[in-house]
C-alpha cells in the first residue's frame, strides 16, 4: 500500500460513529470511494487504512472476487474498530471461461507487472475471432459496518479485448480492452474522468450506495 503515500492520521481525532476505513493507500481510489459513499454517508469520514499505521497485507485466498473483498474489508475492520471499505477487482474473458478473473494482477507470474499479464493476454487470444473477444472488468466492493454486518455492491464494464494495446492511461489490461461504453477507443485512451463514469469500480460502488440506503431506510 505504497501508492500515492497519504498523511497519517492519529485514531485520536477519529469518531467511530462516523469514520470508514478504506483498505487502501491510494489516494485516487480513496477520493473514488468517498466521492460516491458520501451521496449515502453524509458527515462520515473516510480515511485510507495506511493512514492509521503500516499494516501487512491481508492473504488473498478467496475463490472469487467477494471473497477477496470480504478478506480486505474484514482485516481494515478488525485490525482499526472503525467500520471499512474494501474492492476487489480483475478482467473476465468470456473465450479464455472467465480467466485471468481473480487472478488478474499476477496472471503471468509475477503481481503487477501489466506488460507480461497484457502480452499473455493477447498470445491466449491469438486465434480468437473478433466477435468472440468479449470481456468485462468487475469490481465487487465490500462494506463491513460491524459484526456480522456487510453490504456488498457488484458492478461491471462490459467490452471486448483489442489485438494490439492502444493508449497511455490506466494500468493492468486498459490499453487492450475496448468499453462497450467507448466505441474505439481502449480504456487506456481515456482521460481519468471519462473511465471514471464508465468503470466496472464506478458502478459497484453506485450499487453498495443503493443497498446502503435500503438498509439506512
Amino acid at each position: 500500500m505504497q501508492n500515492n503515500p497519504l498523511p497519517a492520521i492519529s485514531r485520536d481525532e477519529l469518531d467511530p460513529a462516523h469514520t470508514v476505513v478504506v483498505a487502501t493507500g491510494n489516494l485516487h481510489k480513496l477520493t473514488e470511494i468517498e466521492t460516491i459513499l458520501s451521496r449515502v454517508l453524509p458527515q462520515t469520514r473516510f480515511v485510507a487504512l495506511s493512514q492509521l499505521g503500516d499494516f501487512p497485507e491481508p492473504i488473498e485466498n478467496g475463490d472469487s472476487f467477494s471473497a477477496n473483498a470480504l478478506i480486505k474489508a474484514q482485516d481494515a475492520f478488525e485490525r482499526t474498530g472503525f467500520m471499512a471499505v474494501a474492492d476487489d477487482s480483475g478482467l473476465v474473458v468470456d473465450a479464455l471461461g472467465g480467466a485471468p478473473g481473480i487472478h488478474s494482477a499476477r496472471w503471468a507470474g509475477e503481481h503487477g507487472n501489466d506488460s507480461a499479464n497484457n502480452e499473455k493476454l493477447m498470445r491466449e487470444l491469438a486465434d480468437v475471432a473478433d466477435d468472440k473477444r468479449t470481456a468485462r472488468f468487475h469490481s465487487t466492493v465490500v462494506f463491513v459496518r460491524g459484526i456480522g454486518d456487510v453490504v456488498e455492491g457488484n458492478g461491471d464494464c462490459e467490452g471486448m479485448i483489442g489485438r494490439v494495446p492502444r493508449g497511455s492511461h490506466g494500468f493492468g489490461y486498459d490499453p487492450l480492452f475496448l468499453p462497450n461504453d467507448t466505441p474505439g477507443k481502449t480504456m487506456a485512451e481515456l482521460m481519468p474522468d471519462e473511465k471514471n463514469a464508465i468503470s466496472h469500480r464506478f458502478h459497484a460502488l453506485t450499487d453498495l450506495a443503493r443497498r446502503l440506503s435500503w438498509k439506512e431506510a
